[in-house]
């Protein structure tokens, strides 16, 4: 008997096989045998290199169990080893992925924002202007922060256990719902911040005088439409990320700087500092399309439904409440700063800003990466009850975040007035002002170890539900940066703000990482 007529016989005893396990029925799939035909008309070679696709075939066809007889064409009758699996990717190196492709991405954004911010010092220096553009831009900045940052850690950890649980039409529903109340939110804020403007500006720019007043108010009304549009960019991110889609939400950060500088470029010298208002809502504005196309091409609805207050919903907003608390005390530690800063010298508050700028591009491409990678694993390994998994990850990290920023702050702290004339001192940004800028920064870099591990921490607070506790520690931190902003910045001026909020970031640290390995010890304590 020829070897043709061997694997022709032993092909036909394999069909007799399956069709035994699965019935005749499964077999007149008219897929399956005209595969089998060209099976049997090939060569006992070609009939063993084919078998693994004829098993996959047939999964993809008929759903079934993958039969014995697909797999017997090796050395014979012989069964074969079974099919090589990718290894799956652990949450820890899921993370390290996510992490690096955020930062990639926030690199390029954060060049283009050191772009924006060296046009900036070019047309503007340290002057009132840009005091009074800072101010006016502080107060929606932060809402944003506070209402959709808010919104998105406490929606975020459910929006993944609904999804996984119930399915994505379920976490549609939840995402909807979150976004009605997230957009009434954020439109009625800005009408809030519209209406009060003249009380609470003199209260921000305690230092400014009348025409300055003025003058930020002006900005403020400008920048009012940035509050509704950045809060839906920062959620669609979320969600985004939610789906393990890091890169592009990250990219699209780069618009509103590109904007600002296209702006300046034009009409800067005819609009003055009106520019940077326009260019900041104009560049959000781009960013959110860009995040809504994205959410759209893969499947997800924008429109804001309202499906009731369903559970998952009321888990949100039960979570909500003392997360919105925590970051408002949290999130008020740089307009306290601020604030305080328009107590001292003309320029102080700018000095202030340019000072936070070199910090903010290793927190940009470090600790931000870090945390967006972070809660969504964190998320899910808190919905497996993964407590080992949860520990090892914080483990690993958190050395890896020492062993890094540490000599970084130390170079920063060191090459501080290098850093500053190479990068700002030029037109209107003199010698006088790299002077006390490269003092402010070189203490504001102390916080850089401190503010990655608190970032970090915070995330997996968030994960376990325990929101209150990230509540409790933004409360004591904000009156330790007021008692130690009032007394440093009587002898330091304000460089003392600047070692006040680092001292904040290292008492954070110590309160959120103790609250962990209680929890941890507990086996996560999650709130339902």
């Amino acid at each position: 008997m020829t070897q043709r007529s061997q694997s022709r016989d032993s092909h036909k005893s394999c069909i007799k096989e399956w069709r035994r396990e699965h019935g005749d029925k499964q077999w007149e799939c008219r897929s399956l045998r005209r595969l089998a035909a060209r099976e049997m008309n090939r060569s006992f070679a070609s009939l063993r290199m084919r078998c693994k696709f004829w098993s996959e075939a047939k999964n993809l066809l008929l759903g079934a169990a993958v039969p014995r007889c697909v797999r017997l064409f090796r050395n014979g009758m012989q069964p074969t080893s079974p099919p090589q699996t990718i290894p799956l990717l652990t949450p820890g190196r899921k993370i390290l992925n996510a992490a690096v492709s955020v930062a990639a991405c926030s690199a390029v954004a954060g060049l283009a924002s050191t772009a924006k911010e060296l046009a900036v010092a070019r047309w503007f220096g340290r002057g009132d202007a840009l005091d009074a553009f800072l101010i006016a831009y502080l107060l929606p900045s932060f809402l944003v922060n506070l209402i959709a940052g808010s919104f998105n850690a406490a929606m975020i950890p459910t929006f993944i256990e609904v999804r996984e649980r119930e399915g994505k039409e379920a976490a549609q529903r939840l995402f909807s719902g979150v976004m009605v109340l997230s957009v009434a939110l954020l439109v009625g804020v800005s009408l809030v911040v519209g209406i009060l403007a003249p009380y609470f500006l003199p209260l921000l720019g305690s230092g400014f005088g009348p025409a300055k007043l003025m003058l930020t108010r002006h900005l403020l009304y400008a920048l009012l439409p940035f509050i509704a549009l950045s809060g839906l960019a920062v959620a669609w991110t979320a969600v985004l990320n939610a789906g393990e889609h890091f890169g592009l939400p990250a990219l699209s950060a780069v618009l509103t700087p590109l904007s600002i500088i296209g702006f300046l470029v034009l009409l800067g010298n005819v609009w003055g500092i009106y520019t940077l208002a326009v260019g900041t809502v104009t560049g959000v504005s781009l960013q959110a399309a860009v995040l809504g196309w994205l959410l759209r091409k893969r499947g997800v609805r924008l429109e804001p439904r309202w499906h009731g207050l369903e559970p998952s919903l009321r888990k949100v907003v039960g979570q909500y409440a003392p997360m919105l608390a925590g970051a408002l005390l949290m999130g008020s530690t740089e307009l306290v700063d601020q604030s305080m800063a328009a107590m001292l010298a003309p320029g102080s508050v700018a000095a202030l800003n340019y000072a936070r700028k070199i910090v903010s591009v290793f927190i940009v491409i470090g600790a931000t990466p870090l945390g967006t990678a972070a809660l969504p694993y964190f998320s899910q390994m808190v919905a497996n009850h993964d407590w080992s998994g949860c520990r090892h990850i914080l483990k690993v990290y958190s050395r890896l975040i020492v062993l890094v920023t540490v000599p970084i702050t130390v170079g920063l702290v060191a090459f501080s007035h290098l850093l500053i004339k190479a990068v700002f001192q030029r037109g209107a940004f003199t010698a006088v002002d790299t002077g006390v800028v490269s003092r402010v920064q070189a203490l504001l870099c102390l916080q850089i170890p401190f503010y990655f591990l608190a970032n970090l921490g915070v995330r997996l607070v968030s994960a376990l539900k325990k929101n209150w506790v990230l509540m409790a520690i933004a409360a004591v931190n904000m009156i330790v940066n007021i008692v130690f902003n009032l007394i440093l910045m009587r002898y330091l001026g304000v460089a003392g703000i600047a070692l006040s909020t680092s001292f904040v970031y290292f008492i954070g640290c110590v309160l959120i990482y103790a609250s962990i390995a209680m929890s941890l010890r507990r086996g996560g304590g999650i709130v339902t």
